[in-house]
């Protein structure tokens, strides 16, 4: 009669960028438990996860209960024949059992950002289909700042001003990023703003307006891993001493809250043994047909048409002149340097007095237009003969007044204008100019030679 009794309970949680597995053993204490960032491979993330708990002593013998949860999970479910239970039920279950007087459940997972209510009747707010202000909002965000999440968490421990940052769309923040680095801004700072615009799209997005007071649980692998995000929420919701709640297994919660369902499974669900796991395993690792390879028509049809479409393009090209040439005058020669600081990369040409191209530059940025801009004067001035000199310079673009103050350029021009001037230089009579930028794009249409609408 005790062999029919399970030895332990399994709960699987996959998510939109992530695979939790837990065992509880029959106590209902945790025994076992991994978590791993699947990279769009959750078949094999899932075997491999069940193979290391397979080694687990508490996997041995006997039989098990096994669940699982997450938007990841519904189609395996029912492929594997594992009970599912919905993401909700599970947290929920979870809180109950370890904090069952929490009022209010934050949690931030990959792609999802969900906030509960237990008082008054238990009501959950999940945000739709944008990811902004979630864990993928994160990693995009510290990406952009050339670091990771631990990095970017790193960064704003030692954060001292919070700047308004949107965080609704990556887009959107982005454009609200790029400034703040093309001014020079601390790249702490940028770090902990980015952290307050998450706490800020969870409160008004997600509780629209509905109080969020009481204790407070925080879950989710970001609120885990993150104490720098984790402060933010605390100032922002002004929660003290016992109100705000880190549990321990934060990450967890929702895969042991499905471990803690599975243990409510029928007797007929509830038959799991380590060679049933072994058996799916193989499953899971077993080879899948393809998918149909889909793909457009080539846009050559052949290598002579490529070379009279690269010949005919050809034709329209600014004209060039040799650095080396320009050494062989006997009288100092003056030099221009332009320099475009845009979003994402900085781009500079250096022209002779006649306008030809001596010098072009084009490279990221990387959130540093000054480094980037010292890096390209140190190419110009290794490049430049002896008796050729720079007469002038300009700069334009979202760094261009830090470059002005930074490089004391002659000129910082706005941006429009030095699309139009250089336009005009080619194309005299030019009347539509279009522009399609890293963060930005720009229409512009010029009438008796001057802008007339943006």
């Amino acid at each position: 009669m005790n062999a029919l009794i399970p030895l332990a309970h399994i709960g699987l949680d996959i998510g939109s960028t992530t695979v939790k597995l837990v065992i509880l053993d029959k106590s209902f204490s945790l025994a076992f438990a991994r978590y791993q960032r699947h990279m769009s491979n959750v078949r094999s993330t899932v075997a491999q996860l069940f193979r290391e708990a397979c080694k687990s002593q508490v996997l041995q013998e006997g039989i098990f209960t096994l669940s699982v949860t997450g938007s990841g999970a519904i189609a395996l479910s029912r492929e594997l024949g594992i009970p599912f239970v919905q993401e909700v039920i599970s947290c929920a279950e979870s809180i109950r059992h370890f904090h069952p007087d929490t009022d209010v459940a934050i949690e931030l997972g990959g792609e999802d950002a969900k906030i509960t209510f237990f008082t008054g009747g238990t009501e959950q707010r999940m945000n739709e289909t944008c990811a902004g202000g979630t864990g993928a909002f994160i990693d995009q965000m510290a990406a952009f700042l050339r670091t990771d999440a631990a990095g970017l968490d790193a960064l704003a421990a030692k954060s001292s001003t919070i700047y308004p940052i949107a965080s609704r769309c990556g887009v959107f923040a982005k454009s609200d990023v790029l400034p703040l680095l093309n001014e020079g801004c601390a790249r702490e700072d940028i770090a902990a703003s980015i952290f307050q615009a998450v706490v800020e799209q969870a409160i008004s997005g997600l509780a629209c307006g509905r109080a969020i007071t009481g204790k407070v649980i925080f879950l989710g692998g970001p609120l885990a891993f993150l104490p720098s995000l984790r402060k933010r929420f605390i100032s922002t919701l002004q929660l003290t001493g016992d109100n705000a709640v880190f549990p321990e297994h934060a990450e967890y919660f929702v895969a042991i809250g499905t471990a803690l369902c599975s243990a409510k499974n029928q007797p007929s669900e509830a038959c799991w043994t380590r060679e049933k796991i072994f058996s799916l395993v193989n499953q899971l690792e077993a080879s899948h047909a393809p998918a149909e390879n889909l793909s457009l028509p080539a846009l050559f049809a052949s290598a002579k048409e490529l070379e009279e479409f690269r010949n005919r393009h050809a034709r329209h090209i600014a004209a060039r002149a040799d650095m080396a040439q320009l050494g062989l005058s006997e009288r100092a020669e003056p030099v221009y340097l332009g320099i475009d600081a845009g979003s994402t990369t900085i781009k500079s040409v250096l022209l002779d007095h006649q306008g030809r191209i001596l010098h072009t530059t084009y490279a990221a940025s990387k959130g540093k237009p000054l480094e980037a801009a010292l890096g390209i004067l140190q190419q110009v001035y290794d490049l430049l003969p002896s008796n050729a000199y720079i007469a002038s310079s300009g700069v334009t673009g979202y760094g261009g007044p830090l470059l002005k103050a930074g490089l004391h350029a002659d000129l910082d021009e706005v941006e429009t204008l030095a699309h139009f001037t250089a336009a005009r230089f080619f194309l005299p009579e030019v009347s539509f100019i279009l522009d399609i930028g890293g963060q930005d794009i720009k229409c512009m249409h010029i009438k008796n030679g001057i802008i007339d609408r943006i």
